[in-house]
């Protein structure tokens, strides 16, 4: 017999037994990428030198891989909880009023888009909140992207539009500082 068959004919008839082998160590879904590192390794080997016990060496390799496979993941998780001791953001809001103030910008916006026409409303909201392209909204609502353009520019003023109206009712001497901050990001990231 070659070396090539001896390896791969072993390989054949041990697959079972080396599959017990390593799912005693591993998870289930890892089990055949370790099975089949495990031939590619004794074949590699075994072009090398000659390999006196076939059977025995892969096996240890088999063991050795699945040993080496759970070393490696128990090692990503203890790196990754160290990189959380400090959080990489501050959990909590260092001002009240500006966390306040941002909830009720949000309120003031779900108000401006409550206020828009069915279509009008969809096409603003999958490109505003969710962010799909214009491509996708049309295919998505079964209208031409032209149609979509519209519906999305007619909905950025109209909620503009309510937005500044709102404003200016609730506080008169907010109405420029808003103009200019929330206005001038709608458009930004258009």
């Amino acid at each position: 017999m070659d070396k090539k068959s001896n390896i791969s004919s072993i390989f054949v008839s041990y697959t079972a037994k080396l599959r017990r082998v390593v799912s005693r160590i591993v998870r289930p879904e890892d089990i055949d990428d370790i099975v089949q590192d495990t031939f590619v390794r004794s074949y590699e080997a075994e072009l090398k030198q000659e390999i006196k016990y076939a059977r025995s060496y892969m096996l240890k390799t088999a063991r050795n891989l699945a040993l080496n496979h759970v070393a490696k993941s128990a090692s990503k998780f203890n790196d990754s909880i160290e990189d959380f001791v400090e959080p990489p953001v501050e959990l909590v809001s260092g001002n009240f009023e500006d966390e306040f103030e941002s909830k009720e910008r949000f309120l003031l916006f779900c108000q401006a888009t409550d206020q828009l026409s069915g279509q009008v409303r969809k096409c603003f909201i999958l490109k505003k909140v969710y962010g799909l392209s214009q491509k996708e909204i049309a295919k998505y609502l079964e209208i031409s992207e032209s149609t979509v353009e519209k519906h999305v520019a007619k909905g950025l003023l109209k909620s503009v539009q309510y937005m500044q109206q709102m404003d200016v009712e609730d506080n008169p001497s907010v109405k420029k500082s808003f103009k200019q901050q929330s206005i001038v990001k709608e458009f930004k990231s258009k």
